[in-house]
This record gives C-alpha cells, structure tokens and sequence, in this order.
C-alpha cells in the first residue's frame, strides 16, 4: 500500500509538472498591464521626462552655478607662471537675454507636445490591448465551438459509413460527410493558429510570458450599442496626435523665434570669484602688497554685431518650424476625414449592432426549435422522423450560425472601441471599466 501510494503521488506530481498552467485575466488588468509595461508608452513616458528636464535645464540657467578648483604644486623657480592658488571658487549666472525666453517658451510647447504624445500613445496601446483581448477571447470561444463541431462531423462522417454499409447512402453522401469533416479540421488548425497569434501579442503587450494567457468573458465591459446619435455628437475638437504635433510646431517657432533675436541684442551675466593664492610660489616676493585672500564680481554685457553661423541656423530653425507646421496641418486633415468617414458609418455600424443582435437571436431561436424536434423525435413539422444523419447535420449548421455570431459582435465590438477612440470617449470608457471591475490578480 505504501508502494502504491508512493507511486500514485509520483504520478499526480509528474502530471501537474507536464499539464501547463493556465492563467485568467481580466480585461481591465489586461489593459492596466498594458499601460505599465508596453514599451511603446515607457518610451513615451521617457520623452515626456526628457521635456520635462529640458524646461528646467533653460530655467536654470538664471541660478547661478558653483565651481571649486584648485592649483597646488611645488615651488616654483623663479618668477611665478600664473597665479597658483590653494583653491579657487567661480560662480555664473545669466541675468538677461532676449533669446533665453524664447527657449524657455519653446521648451514648455516641447513639454505640452511630448505629453499629449503620451496620452495618444496610451489610448493607442489601450485600443490595441481591448481589441486583442476581445480577439483572444472570441478565438477560445471558437476553438470551443469547433471542438464541438468536429465532433459531430465525425459521428455523420462514422453514420453515413454505416448507411453506406447498408445501402441507404451512397459513395458521393460519404465524400460529402467528409468533405465537411475535413474542412472543419482546416478550420479549427486555423484557429489555433489565430488564438495563437493572438495569444502571443497579447503577451508582449502585457509583458508577459504567452503561454497560459486566458480571458473572462464576464470581465468585458459593455459597450454602448443603441445610442448611435449621442456618440456622433462627441465627434468634435481634435485628437491628442494633432495638438500634439501643433504643439511640436509652436516649440519649434518659439526656437526660431530665439535664434533670429540672438544678434544685435545684449546677454547679461553675472560673474564671480574668490581666490586664496598660494605663498610657496614666492609670488609674495614679486607683487607689491600681495594679499591671500582675492575676490571679483562684476557682470558680463555680450553684444553679438556679426555671426554668420547663427544667422544659418537661425534659418535652418525657420525651416524646421515651418516643416512642423505644415506637417501638423497635414495630421489635422487626415484626422478631419477621419471624422468624416466615422460620422457616415454610424449608421452603419447601428445596423451592424442590429444584424448581429438579430443573428443572435435567430441562431438561438433555431437551436431551440432543433432541440424540441429531437426532443420529440419529428425531422420537421410534417412529422417525418429524423435520422442521425439529419440530426448530426443540424447540428453541424447551429455551430456554423454560432461561429457567425461571434465574428459579427467580435466585428462590432472592435468598431465601437475604435469609434470611442476617435470620438475621445476611450479613455473615459477604459476610467468607468476600471473604477466598475478592480483589477484583480491572475487566477491560475
């Protein structure tokens, strides 16, 4: 006995070693991971930082900077080179300059641009990580449905044998049988191949490991699907995209701005320094009243006549900025006919929302009378007695409906995300679906 349950745990932890773990995620921890870990919006993340520290580097320049240094070295032989010192302090600071302000406004354009990049970014990864899960999940409820499928495709493939065997089928009823059963297993290798694919994306926008990723359909948010006219009155102002790259645009003017003030205009700054001089020098020997300890301040006035380097780059910032220009302009209209064309297929997508919402209920409603027909033992409502054949084939044909089904609302569903994105309502959508569903941690 003791051997015998040796070797039944054995078994049971050689089984759990090989069975891989499947973890169940949630559509908002889905898309929360999505948000932290995709490299996409860390990237973006990091230009915003980089904005950020940019602003405060042109900001800066007005405190003034401390630098200690210092001179020590053996005596020197007669007269003293230069004016060693023990150690020295130096401090500098702008006061004023017409062009300082300038890059100072550019960088806050530059840090409004980088964040609305960001945001764009965020809805973006967002969209993509919602219709990925809302795919994957679609794709394992298809690999179900197929399953099932295949399943009765066999039975009719192994009856229609039987019927042939006995003379009440023929040769051509069998290659039909068949024929089906074998393009149900394309179907499903198919689907493997998308649940698959889907799978690893998912993955790498989670930053998880693909394998074992599983869905909860009861999870999913709802999506609005009877109110067409309300989302068409959203469609108004621009995306995060075009005020970003208009910001970028206005960063740019401000720095053209700045390098054609540079010449011709005075710059202000402020200096200073403390010195204690070194006596092994013998430098006291040589200077009249030689004293240690020697401080300067004073400020510096640079007034720039000629530089033709600047006045080129100060041509090339023209030229940059007009380029960022017209290229927001050009971003803006293709978001306008965007609109245009998402303000047209409202309606369509309205019917959309109704055909599959009717396909629903029609495959549903088949199905139901198909159940009562077995149930009863009629083919139809003349009473003619149904065969297995028949039986296995209706069913065959409920799962096909089934299959259209789920394509028609995962369609529609992947539609409406893609609506809200260009209406501006993603983002509120996804605060709802999280404040209504906390994340919760992996069920494995």
């Amino acid at each position: 006995m003791i051997r015998l349950l040796r070797l039944l745990i054995a078994c049971s932890a050689l089984a759990c070693a090989v069975t891989p773990a499947i973890a169940q995620i949630s559509f908002t921890s889905a898309i929360g991971l999505a948000l932290k870990n995709n490299p996409k919006v860390l990237t973006a993340q990091a230009d915003v930082d980089k904005a950020r520290a940019t602003l405060e580097e042109l900001k800066d320049a007005y405190i003034p900077n401390v630098v200690g240094a210092s001179s020590i070295g053996p005596p020197s032989y007669g007269f003293p080179l230069g004016q060693p010192s023990i150690y020295n302090l130096a401090t500098q600071s702008l006061v004023f300059s017409y062009s300082q302000r300038d890059y100072v406004r550019g960088a806050k354009a530059s840090l409004d641009a980088a964040t609305l990049s960001l945001k764009d970014v965020r809805e973006a990864v967002a969209e993509d990580a919602a219709v990925t899960y809302l795919a994957l999940n679609r794709d394992l409820q298809r690999q179900t449905v197929l399953h099932d499928q295949q399943g009765f495709a066999d039975h009719l493939v192994a009856i229609v044998q039987d019927r042939l065997a006995a003379g009440q089928d023929t040769p051509i009823d069998l290659t039909s049988a068949r024929l089906t059963a074998a393009q149900i297993h394309l179907a499903r290798l198919r689907m493997d191949d998308d649940a698959a694919a889907d799978q690893a994306h998912l993955a790498r926008l989670l930053g998880l490991p693909p394998q074992g990723i599983a869905t909860s359909s009861s999870t999913i948010p709802a999506l609005a699907e009877d109110k067409p006219a309300d989302i068409t009155a959203t469609l108004v102002g621009t995306s995060p995209a075009v005020e970003s790259a208009y910001a970028n645009a206005r960063a740019k003017r401000e720095i053209a701005f700045g390098e054609n003030r540079y010449l011709w205009r005075p710059q202000i700054v402020l200096e200073g320094q403390y010195s204690r001089y070194a006596k092994f020098n013998n430098l006291q020997d040589y200077y009249f009243r030689f004293q240690q300890n020697n401080a300067a301040i004073g400020v510096q006035i640079t007034i720039p006549f000629f530089d033709a380097a600047h006045k080129a780059k100060a041509r090339e910032a023209d030229a940059d900025a007009a380029h960022a220009e017209h290229e927001a302009d050009s971003i803006r209209d293709q978001f306008f006919d965007s609109r245009i064309r998402i303000q047209h297929a409202v309606a369509e997508l309205a019917v959309r929302a109704e055909i599959a919402t009717l396909d629903q209920q029609l495959a549903q409603q088949n199905l139901d009378v198909l159940t009562v027909q077995l149930n009863t033992g009629n083919g139809n409502l003349a009473g003619t007695q149904m065969t297995p054949k028949d039986e296995q084939t209706s069913r065959i044909a409920e799962r096909e409906k089934f299959l259209a089904v789920l394509n028609a609302n995962f369609e529609l569903q992947q539609a409406q995300i893609n609506l809200m994105r260009q209406s501006g309502d993603l983002e509120s959508w996804i605060a709802a679906a999280l404040q209504a569903q906390p994340a919760t941690p992996a069920k494995p």
